[in-house]
């Protein structure tokens, strides 16, 4: 059981309208809470399997791709499944069971919001 929280990226009820989780580095110091949440995220995207992982889903036609499309990153099944899990578990990506495979999405919201943090104004 993991003890992290999602990042207040994507919400379960809507996840096509995510919120920026934090303002533009250059806006303004960020809050503890707003630091916490950026942490998780550049966490998860500083593992190189996950980022390679995150950027092939983000890359693919359509916008999303099945783990059978994406698990040759160099390293067995059930650690790509486990770093599929964990940008998950930090609202980088969404998932959807299809028959035996799950198709994996990133939101363009998601995405916006990052390029918000990353963003100067």
């Amino acid at each position: 059981m993991s003890n992290t929280e999602a990042l207040p990226l994507i919400t379960p009820e809507a996840p096509e309208t995510a919120a920026p989780c934090c303002p533009p580095l250059t806006e303004r110091p960020m809050s503890p809470e707003e630091a916490e949440t950026a942490a998780r995220m550049f966490k998860a995207l500083g593992d190189p399997v996950r980022l390679r992982l995150f950027s092939a889903v983000a890359s693919h036609d359509g916008g999303e791709a099945c783990v059978c499309d994406i698990s040759d990153v160099g390293v067995s099944q059930p650690t790509v499944s486990h770093h599929l899990k964990k940008l998950k578990e930090a609202g980088l990506l969404t998932s959807e069971r299809r028959g035996t495979w799950v198709y994996y999405r990133v939101e363009p919201a998601v995405l916006a919001a990052m390029g918000q943090l990353l963003g100067t104004r």
